[in-house]
């Protein structure tokens, strides 16, 4: 499916009936010929986004999968490239693809670093994270970077409501309430739990002082709003 090197469509339901990290450790082989990685659009826009800020020293990669964020990283920061993931099938892949970055296993929620950072970032992993559990995750990483250091993200506008992209985004997540509500262990992957407002509101609360760049690369909407935005929360 999605390319000749890409999963089945046995395999990713597979995926889907399985806990999200088995279901990643099962995908991570073929993931990156997947919709699923964040395209090199992104990443390269938000690279450029971020070498004008910086340079930066350390930088983490959060929920890094198989590596992506890491060239973002390197374009950005002077220091050691860290990425994290739970899943350890896409850190094995990440691993063999940037053998000079460090690359260490743990829960999002509960981030095993303090203060060694100057830049964090994270590349399309959001859906799997309920929005009750929004405040752990952002305290982590801010626990993770020093006093002034960066959390940056990019956050695509929400489709119209209405609009196929709408209906398509509803009926996944419907689609995955449905499934959670009746299958252990949960696959928790939703497209509509991650609202900026919101998210600017939790990352206030966690300690972060909240700015968003839009990222002209990608145009803007009729309404004149940008298209996709970087999240920039510095660490007060």
């Amino acid at each position: 499916m999605f390319s000749p090197q890409g999963p089945t469509a046995r395999e990713l339901a597979v995926q889907a009936l399985s806990s999200v990290e088995h279901g990643y450790d099962l995908l991570a082989p073929s993931f990156d010929h997947t919709p699923f990685r964040t395209p090199d659009r992104v990443l390269d826009a938000t690279g450029r986004a971020l070498a004008r800020l910086g340079p930066f020293g350390a930088g983490l990669d959060l929920c890094c999968g198989t590596g992506a964020g890491t060239g973002v990283l390197r374009r950005a920061c002077v220091g050691e490239v860290t990425g994290v993931d739970f899943s350890a099938g896409m850190l094995a892949q990440a691993r063999a693809a940037h053998p000079g970055a460090r690359w260490v296993r743990a829960d999002a929620r509960a981030l095993p670093f303090a203060g060694g950072f100057d830049l964090a970032v994270s590349f399309g992993a959001f859906g799997h994270f309920l929005p009750a559990e929004r405040p752990a995750l952002f305290a982590g990483v801010r626990r993770a970077l020093v006093p002034g250091g960066l959390f940056a993200f990019p956050v695509g506008a929400p489709p119209r409501p209405g609009s196929a992209w709408w209906w398509a985004a509803a009926g996944f997540d419907a689609a995955m309430r449905v499934r959670n509500a009746v299958r252990r262990p949960t696959f928790v992957m939703y497209y509509r739990t991650f609202p900026l407002a919101a998210v600017r509101a939790d990352l206030t609360a966690a300690g972060f002082s909240v700015r968003t760049a839009a990222l002209e690369e990608f145009g803007r909407r009729p309404d004149g709003s940008p298209r996709c935005r970087l999240v920039l929360a510095r660490r007060t």
